[in-house]
């Protein structure tokens, strides 16, 4: 009997110490890191697409995405508790495209201040805490639109820009691009005014309209995102002045493209709303795991027209993967 009740505490012994750290075979594997993604809002296709690259950035590198933003793109302070409640979240890092580039300062400097790394993607944020800016030289693609029209309108006419939102860093430095590039190199071409639409297609469709009432010799539209564009060329459209009013958008869409076939739009600037969530989610991965980050990555531009639209490289561009609008 001694001799079994021996036995039987040896192997009881073994078992705890195996269950208690003495061995480490099956030893859990720790979670994998959380980056959450904070867009501007969830309604237009280009964050349909940054979420599909933002997505596969994650599975690449084995990490959970979160995704979550405000209903409207002019919602600053949703935004801005939607940061913090990742703070609170104690996430591994955040990606940011702050709607507005100032009034998210705060909520984006109070994450960094918590240890969280911030990327900041697709528009400007006024802080030197940001890991890396990951976007389109906005800018540049501003200049490219002018040069797009203003080679649309033989270097002559008037123009009006159909903005995106006041404080929006893509649309400031878009719509800054355009003008002046328009004023330095075509002195025949006067902008005669730049009206906001809040990321709204109504809006930027009430806006267009009201350019070409209270400019009736009016000879082109810049829209500086997506629904600003699809505003423009519908109203161009609504007064039967295809061809008689340029016009020449940014970003693309099954509207925009079609738009552009159908010959409502001369060009298109086109961004990589894909590389920009997939590059977007590597660099916060890499700050967060302490790696070499870069401070500045430019996702690229292409001007897209009815020529060009189905080459392979525009192609690729253009129909990159897109996420389902879920929660």
């Amino acid at each position: 009997m001694r001799r079994r009740l021996t036995a039987a505490s040896a192997l009881i012994a073994v078992t705890m110490g195996s269950g208690c750290g003495g061995s480490k075979t099956g030893a859990a594997s720790p979670p994998p890191l959380t980056i959450a993604v904070i867009p501007k809002g969830q309604v237009h296709v280009f964050w349909q697409t940054v979420r599909a690259g933002a997505e596969a950035a994650g599975r690449e590198a084995g990490v959970a995405i979160v995704w979550s933003a405000p209903q409207v793109e002019t919602d600053f302070s949703g935004q801005a508790s939607i940061v913090e409640d990742f703070v609170n979240r104690k996430v591994a890092a955040i990606v940011l495209a702050p709607s507005h580039q100032k009034s998210l300062v705060p909520a984006a400097e109070r994450a960094v201040a918590a240890g969280i790394p911030l990327v900041v993607i697709d528009s400007r944020l006024d802080s030197e805490a940001v890991a890396s800016y990951v976007a389109t030289d906005n800018t540049q693609g501003g200049v490219l639109a002018a040069r797009a029209l203003g080679k649309a309108l033989g270097g002559n006419g008037k123009v009006a820009v159909v903005g995106i939102a006041a404080g929006a860093g893509s649309g400031i430095e878009r719509e800054t691009g355009f003008q002046e590039t328009i004023r330095k190199e075509f002195p025949g071409i006067k902008v005669v005014g730049l009206q906001y639409t809040d990321s709204d297609r109504t809006k930027a469709l009430t806006v267009a309209e009201d350019f070409l009432t209270r400019y009736p010799d009016l000879t082109g539209l810049f829209g500086s995102n997506e629904s600003s564009a699809v505003g423009a060329f519908r109203a161009v459209e609504n007064r039967g002045l295809r061809g008689k009013v340029k016009v020449v958008g940014f970003d693309a869409s099954s509207d925009l493209l079609q738009g552009l076939r159908d010959g409502a739009i001369d060009a298109l600037v086109v961004q990589n709303p894909y590389r920009i969530g997939f590059e977007g989610v590597r660099a916060a991965v890499a700050a967060a795991r302490k790696q070499p980050v870069d401070k500045r990555v430019d996702t690229g531009t292409v001007v897209v027209t009815r020529e060009n639209v189905d080459d392979p490289e525009v192609a690729r561009v253009l129909h990159p993967p897109v996420a389902s609008p879920r929660g």
